[in-house]
């Protein structure tokens, strides 16, 4: 691992208050190489199965979470997506962007949307997530594409 990130890794470890295992710094590190939330078997897929089980990375992934370092992003097609909770606030997250004939999923951090106001009587907004759907450059720009069915 560079030293530059290893440096962020024990950085975002410390800013949580958890301790440097080898999991977490190895659950971060795919995080931080990657451009979009993740499902635990793309992390598990990265790190190894024989390197870290697949219970020590869903019960790491909670205690990251339980501790604001990552956050459930999205769940699509009954998997949770995970990425570093270090680009949104504590009631909103960036939106994201999925690509509805390719299904990439892509972290929009340039992108602001005003937080929803006045909710119906009774209700508490706790936390915005936004999800927008169309099409990615890439099949955008490609007339022949093959459409997702």
């Amino acid at each position: 691992m560079k030293v530059k990130i290893k440096e962020k890794i024990n950085k975002l470890l410390d800013s949580a208050k958890l301790k440097r295992t080898g999991s977490r710094t190895a659950i971060i590190e795919v995080l931080l190489k990657t451009t979009r939330p993740q499902t635990a078997e793309d992390i598990i897929s990265e790190i190894g199965r024989a390197r870290i089980n697949k219970v020590t990375i869903y019960r790491t992934l909670d205690s990251m979470i339980e501790a604001g370092l990552v956050h459930r992003a999205f769940v699509s097609d009954g998997k949770c997506h995970f990425e570093l909770a270090d680009k949104c606030g504590e009631h909103q997250c960036h939106p994201h962007f999925v690509c509805t004939d390719c299904g990439q999923t892509r972290c929009l951090h340039d992108v602001s949307v005003p937080m929803a106001s006045s909710p119906p009587a009774g209700f508490t907004i706790q936390r915005q997530q936004v999800r927008l759907e169309g099409l990615c450059p890439d099949c955008g720009t490609n007339p022949n594409r093959e459409h997702r069915t």
